[in-house]
């Protein structure tokens, strides 16, 4: 038999939480260590912090990340922050270790413009030490570019992409809903808004990989961000929200080229939204049009995509990678490493 893929979780909030329960049910891998500076999680049982019904595993969190990327670990799942250079030295240390990374980072998913010098140095550090790393998650990673991209191989030729998610955050994760400013007044959200507190990240980076993707000759990338306003009371598990108040976000990124808006994707997150759905429409030859009624469970799907992740990003190229060029698929819980 051979050796289970051995795997560090980097970050046990919300998202890395669901993504241990998750890979803790593929016998091909082996959690072998775990990483988060939260005093209240440091030394506690991994298994008991993520509510596992099989806890306690013996893994005990640790604060510092030297000691466990040093167990020579395949692979570091990463779920720190979403903007690059606040994790960029973590990233650098774990490809430093000789491991393979996907990170839930959104501003990795597409850094190629925002970061050129970053990409470049990440890039590098993983081709010297022969690993590959990926920034990935259910958007940016799939709904609004890898799922655009894929629907497009049907497509002899695609003039324009549009990309529309209607997403109700009443049950998903508090940090999710206070970062569309949920309860806010609507100054409030404005003014968090545009000290760039207040955003999903990673709708520029979704625009950038399909334009390339597409072949779309996009010059420009815009973004807007206003709020959703509650129109009545709606109570979540965490808070509530009363008429006149945000209840999220309605954020759009358009890529603007040769005078024409070419991509275009909007996202509507807030709680209590109607009718959630993700819709692609491609304009071209044919034009084709895809609806998921209710839309992508996000933190299911980020949980997911990052798991099912795991072959395509041991078996690619060492560099720097992204969801546009990697084959990835469902992994069975019962695959052999």
């Amino acid at each position: 038999m051979r050796k289970k893929i051995r795997v560090v979780q980097y970050g046990v909030g919300p998202i890395g939480a669901g993504i241990v329960r998750l890979m803790r049910e593929k016998q091909a891998l082996e959690i072998i260590g775990a990483i988060d500076r939260d005093p209240e999680k440091v030394g506690r049982d991994l298994g008991e912090l993520v509510g596992a019904p099989d806890a306690p595993w013996g893994i005990p969190v640790s604060a510092e990340a030297g000691p466990v990327l040093n167990r020579n670990a395949d692979i570091v799942i990463h779920s720190t922050s979403s903007i690059l250079k606040d994790a960029a030295g973590q990233l650098l240390e774990c490809l430093e270790a000789g491991s393979s990374v996907i990170s839930t980072c959104e501003e990795l998913a597409y850094p190629f413009r925002k970061y050129p010098e970053l990409s470049k140095r990440l890039d590098a550090k993983a081709k010297e030490w022969g690993v590959a790393l990926v920034g990935t998650g259910v958007n940016p990673g799939f709904v609004m570019d890898k799922l655009v991209l894929t629907l497009a191989t049907v497509a002899q030729r695609v003039n324009a992409a549009r990309a529309l998610r209607i997403v109700d955050a009443s049950r998903r994760r508090l940090p999710l809903q206070k970062k569309i400013g949920a309860g806010l007044s609507v100054a409030e959200f404005r003014e968090k808004a545009a000290a760039g507190v207040i955003k999903h990240q990673g709708l520029p980076e979704s625009v950038a990989m399909v334009a390339d993707g597409l072949g779309l000759p996009v010059e420009d990338i815009t973004e807007s961000i206003q709020p959703v306003v509650a129109e009545e009371r709606v109570t979540t598990e965490f808070l509530e929200v009363e008429p006149g108040q945000a209840a999220g976000v309605h954020q759009i990124a358009c890529g603007l080229g040769n005078g024409k808006e070419l991509v275009r994707l909007e996202l509507k997150m807030y709680v209590g939204a109607k009718d959630p759905c993700d819709t692609i429409e491609l304009r071209g030859e044919p034009d084709i049009s895809l609806t998921i009624p209710g839309g992508t469970h996000g933190d299911v799907a980020t949980a997911a995509v990052v798991v099912n992740c795991i072959p395509a990003i041991l078996a690619a190229p060492a560099g720097l990678r992204t969801a546009r060029e990697l084959p990835m698929c469902f992994f069975p819980p019962n695959a052999e490493p």
